[in-house]
């Protein structure tokens, strides 16, 4: 079965449609439709760029990434285009926090958007959270001071770039500089950029355009590990420390339904 049949069945049915009224929406045939959905043929380019339209998900998103997997939640709006955002729930449809460890977090800036990369983190859940998508992320070096290298701070997901609030922190998946936390200063209306500043006054501030910011992620919380050695610092030791603090945790094999 591939990719392509599985994301036109999950997207009619999504849809609560008929093959004939599928049909009819995207000016295909049934016959079209029922072949493509029992893998009999594969649309055209034409014919997918027509999903495309139809369904306002790119291309690339529909023929390599299961949908259905995803969920419609998965998406978040950017212009006119939906963007596939890969979220993990549990069995309950409760958000997780997968947490992106230490020695992967270089990895973090060509995985991001890829629900394979998401899928094979480990999550934790944290019940006390306000509502929202939230992820936690590794801290490196003393630009952040008291926040030292090696603690955790859990962030969220900040889709709308209104949102974003003079003198708070946020972790910043940036074009450039890859993934940094910094107390950021909202200059959209002047010039399009954010400044970001360190609380840590020995580093320089520096300016980043909107364009090169991938994903914002305002802070929620933080798990202080500079109690620790570097040897206590491996993820399964974070992981042990938090069923400690009573942390309900998830395993990935318990996801799959």
């Amino acid at each position: 079965m591939s990719i392509v049949q599985k994301n036109i069945q999950f997207i009619r049915s999504q849809n609560g449609l008929s093959q004939s009224q599928f049909a009819e929406d995207l000016n295909w045939s049934k016959s079209q439709v029922g072949a493509y959905e029992e893998n009999r043929a594969l649309p055209s380019i034409e014919k997918l760029i027509q999903l495309s339209d139809y369904t306002k998900i790119p291309v690339d998103i529909l023929i390599r990434h299961d949908l259905k997997k995803s969920g419609s939640s998965s998406f978040i709006e950017i212009g006119n285009q939906r963007v596939l955002f890969p979220i993990m729930v549990d069995s309950d449809n409760e958000n997780l926090i997968e947490v992106v460890p230490i020695k992967a977090s270089a990895g973090y800036l060509s995985g991001y958007d890829d629900p394979e990369y998401i899928e094979q983190l480990q999550k934790i859940k944290l019940p006390f959270l306000p509502t929202g998508k939230h992820r936690a992320f590794p801290i490196k070096g003393d630009s952040m001071l008291p926040m030292k290298d090696g603690s955790f701070v859990i962030g969220r997901f900040i889709e709308d770039r209104r949102d974003i609030k003079t003198g708070k922190t946020y972790v910043l998946l940036t074009l450039n500089d890859g993934m940094v936390y910094k107390r950021v200063y909202n200059n959209i209306d002047l010039n399009d950029s954010l400044l970001l500043m360190s609380d840590n006054k020995t580093y320089n501030d520096y300016s980043v355009p909107m364009n090169e910011i991938l994903e914002l992620w305002e802070f929620t919380c933080s798990i202080n590990t500079q109690e620790y050695s570097e040897e206590e610092l491996k993820l399964s030791s974070i992981m042990n420390m938090f069923n400690e603090l009573g942390v309900e945790l998830k395993s990935l094999e318990k996801l799959i339904k």
